[in-house]
């Protein structure tokens, strides 16, 4: 059976073939060779994925990353759309269907959105309420550094907190857009934004995300 995570993952292969190498991402700094190159990484060397995370291992994982980004990008589209090797983790279905959904769907926005004139795409009602469990789950990690309360709302009244703290600021969008803005690209989100003007620049300028 297909899951969230095999669809994002095809997804973001075919939109890392059909862009080419050199084009532009959200991700500050990389092209899509680089975003291709990271996904790579992240699934099959875990000796140097930790650096995604851990700041004293982020030398070396910048390094394998670089050391991937120069193989053939046909390559590195063929290791993301065939997936993890069979001893990795992420090659059982429920660890790639936790681990991956969010990774591989922001992802793939990361390089739909670098283009002018794009657009949100549809997500059916079931992958929605899927991106909405995994904001209401990730809310916190999310959050955790903005300077003012924060509160994610779905259009259905739905709300996560995803930082205590006053002045509030509430953001209402649809799940996918409010992980776009969580996950620290408040400028690629499709959303509304309500509280004090102040507090909401101070928002708007922060370093949101899981990272």
């Amino acid at each position: 059976m297909s899951t969230h995570a095999k669809r994002e993952r095809l997804l973001l292969a075919d939109l890392l073939e059909t862009s080419g190498p050199d084009a532009p991402t959200l991700c500050e700094g990389w092209t899509t060779r680089d975003l291709a190159a990271h996904v790579v990484v992240r699934e099959r060397r875990p000796d140097a994925a930790g650096g995604i995370i851990i700041k004293p291992l982020a030398a070396r994982g910048e390094r394998v990353r670089n050391e991937f980004a120069a193989k053939p990008y046909d390559e590195l589209i063929q290791l993301i759309r065939t997936g993890p090797p069979r001893v990795s983790p992420f090659s059982l279905k429920q660890v790639d269907e936790a681990a991956n959904t969010v990774e591989f769907f922001i992802h793939a926005e990361d390089v739909r959105r670098a283009q002018p004139e794009w657009e949100p795409r549809p997500l059916d009602p079931v992958f929605a309420d899927a991106l909405w469990r995994r904001v209401e789950s990730g809310a916190r990690i999310m959050g955790r550094r903005s300077p003012v309360g924060l509160v994610l709302r779905r259009p259905n009244g739905q709300v996560a907190v995803a930082h205590k703290g006053a002045p509030v600021v509430t953001v209402t969008g649809e799940p996918g857009e409010l992980l776009i803005f969580a996950s620290g690209r408040q400028g690629a989100a499709k959303i509304t934004v309500e509280g004090d003007e102040e507090a909401v620049a101070k928002l708007r300028a922060a370093r949101l995300g899981f990272a």
